[in-house]
C-alpha cells in the first residue's frame, strides 16, 4: 500500500504535467528531497523516479512550455563555471571511482540551479517552488518532529523515512536545512495564495516550525543548535517589536531546558570543550590536515579527496568525584575522515578556485537579496509587497546555511542550490519589473511635455 501510495502521488503530478509542464518542474523537487523511491519496499525502490522527473522537467520546458520572462543571470554564470571547473577536478581525482560517485548527483543538483529560474517567471511559479520545497521538506520534518516528542531521539539514533545516512536524512544536514526553512515557512503563510493564509494555515504553519525546532532536539546535533541562534538574530532584525521578541525568544528557551532530553545537555555542552569529545576533536584534526593538503594541492584533489588522510590528535576528559578531579587524555589515529565543513570540504575537494567560485556565488545572493529589500520594503501594491519579504526569507535561510555549513559537510546539497536558483530567479523578476517601470516612466515624461507645450505653440502661431 505505501508504494501504491508513493507512485499514485508521483504519477499523480507527472499526469497534471501534461496540460501545465511546470508541474514537471514541481515533481523533481519533490523527488530530489523526499527520495520516495527510497521509502518504499516494493516495486517502488527499482523506479529511476530522479530522472524520469529529471528528463520530464528539461524536456517540458524546451518543447512545451512558454519561455517569457525566462533570462540568464550572472549567477546561473557562477554556477556554470562551478559545474565545469568540479568536472575537471572529477576527471583528475585522487579517488577517480569514488570521485564519479559524488559527481553522478552533484552535477544533477547544479544543472538543475542553472535551469530552475529559467522556470520560476512569475509570482506563481515562484510561490509554488517554495510551496514545494517546505512541504517535501516537511514531509521527513514532520515525522522527526513526531518521533521526538514521542520517544526522544540521540544522536544518530532517530529513525527517519530512510534507513540511510545520507543527503537530507543525515541528521546534522536535516537540522540546518529544516531551521534554514523556517523563514520561507513564515512567508508563505503571511503571502501564499495557493493556500491563502487563515487560521488553518498559520495552525499547519506553527506546527511545521515547532517539528523544525524538534529536528535538532532529536537529531542532537549541535549544528542546529547554532542554526536556531542564528535564526533568532536574523528574526530580531524584521520584528517589530525587538524588546518583546527578544523577552519571548529569552522566556520560551529558559522554559524548554527543563524538557530537554539529559542527552542532548550533555552533548550541547561539548560545543564549549570540544577537546572532550572525539567527534569535535575530529573535525579540528581534519580542517588542519585539509588547509595543509591544499598548500601542496592549490587546486584540489577531486571529489572525497578526504579519503587520503590520516589524523593523529588528543582527547582530554575531565571527571570529578567529591573533591577529586581525574584527567584522561587518549591519543587518537584515525583515517578517511570527511571534512565536516562545506568551506574545508570545498577547499579540499576544488582547491582555492573552487572554493572562491562557491563563496562568490553565496555571498553575492546575500547582497543581492539585501539589495532587492531595499529597493522593494516600501512597496504596497497588492501584487509587490510580498517581494522584499520573500527576498528576506531567502537571504535568511542562506545566511543560516552558511553558518551551519560551517559545521557539516554540504556544499553541494541540492537544497540550498535550489534555494540559489529561487534567487537568481527572484533577481530576475525585480530586475525585468524595474526596467518595465523606467521605461513606461520615460515613455511618459515626453508624453506630458508635448501635452503642456501644446497650448505655448498655439499661442505663438497665432
Amino acid at each position: 500500500m505505501l508504494d501504491l501510495a508513493l507512485f499514485g502521488f508521483f504519477a499523480l503530478i507527472m499526469v497534471l504535467g501534461l496540460r501545465h509542464p511546470f508541474m514537471w518542474v514541481l515533481a523533481y523537487l519533490y523527488v530530489d528531497m523526499v527520495a520516495p523511491q527510497k521509502i518504499g519496499w516494493g516495486f517502488m525502490t527499482s523506479l529511476p523516479l530522479s530522472l524520469l522527473a529529471f528528463v520530464a522537467a528539461f524536456s517540458g520546458w524546451l518543447l512545451i512550455d512558454r519561455k517569457d520572462g525566462a533570462h540568464f543571470t550572472f549567477r546561473q554564470g557562477l554556477i556554470a563555471m562551478l559545474l565545469v571547473y568540479c568536472g575537471l577536478t572529477t576527471l583528475m581525482a585522487d579517488f577517480p571511482v569514488e570521485a564519479l560517485d559524488k559527481w553522478g548527483w552533484v552535477w544533477k543538483a547544479l544543472v538543475f540551479a542553472i535551469f530552475l529560474p529559467l522556470t520560476l517567471t512569475n509570482r506563481l511559479r515562484m510561490e509554488s517552488a517554495v510551496l514545494f520545497m517546505v512541504l517535501a521538506l516537511g514531509t521527513i520534518v514532520i515525522n522527526a518532529g513526531i518521533k521526538t516528542v514521542a520517544a526522544g531521539g540521540g544522536y544518530g539514533t532517530l529513525s527517519l523515512l530512510v534507513d540511510e545516512d545520507s543527503g537530507l536524512y543525515e541528521d546534522s544536514i536535516l537540522s540546518c536545512v529544516a531551521i534554514a526553512a523556517i523563514p520561507l515557512a513564515l512567508w508563505l503563510a503571511r503571502f501564499g495564495t495557493v493556500f491563502p493564509p487563515d487560521w488553518r494555515v498559520k495552525l499547519f504553519t506553527a506546527a511545521l516550525i515547532f517539528a523544525c525546532l524538534m529536528v535538532p532536539v532529536g537529531t542532537e546535533a549541535r549544528t542546529g543548535l547554532l542554526c536556531i541562534g542564528v535564526l533568532g538574530i536574523l528574526m530580531m532584525r524584521t520584528a517589530k517589536n525587538r524588546a518583546l521578541y527578544m523577552a519571548a525568544a529569552a522566556f520560551v528557551g529558559l522554559a524548554a531546558i527543563p524538557f530537554l532530553p539529559q542527552s542532548f545537555t550533555d552533548r550541547m555542552s561539548t560545543i564549549e570543550n570540544h577537546s572532550a569529545d572525539q567527534s569535535a576533536s575530529t573535525r579540528i584534526a581534519v580542517w588542519g590536515w585539509t588547509f595543509n593538503y591544499a598548500k601542496d594541492h592549490p587546486f584540489g584533489g577531486g571529489f572525497n579527496a578526504y579519503l587520503g588522510n590520516e589524523l593523529t590528535f588528543k582527547t582530554v576528559a575531565a571527571e570529578t568525584e567529591g573533591s577529586t578531579t581525574t584527567i584522561t587524555a587518549q591519543t587518537i589515529t584515525d583515517k578517511a575522515r570527511a571534512y565536516h565543513s562545506s568551506y574545508f570540504e570545498m577547499l579540499g575537494e576544488q582547491g582555492w578556485p573552487g572554493l572562491g567560485l562557491w563563496l562568490w556565488l553565496n555571498l553575492l545572493g546575500i547582497w543581492q537579496m539585501e539589495q532587492i529589500r531595499r529597493r522593494w520594503k516600501d512597496r504596497s501594491g497588492e501584487d509587490e509587497r510580498w517581494i522584499a519579504p520573500l527576498a528576506v526569507a531567502l537571504q535568511q535561510g542562506l545566511v543560516i546555511y552558511m553558518v551551519g555549513s560551517g559545521f557539516v559537510g554540504i556544499a553541494f546539497q541540492p537544497f540550498i542550490f535550489m534555494l540559489a536558483g529561487l534567487q537568481c530567479a527572484l533577481w530576475s523578476y525585480c530586475r525585468a519589473r524595474e526596467g518595465r517601470d523606467m521605461r513606461n516612466r520615460r515613455a511618459v515624461v515626453p508624453a506630458t511635455a508635448s501635452s503642456e507645450a501644446e497650448p505655448g505653440d498655439a499661442a505663438t502661431v497665432s
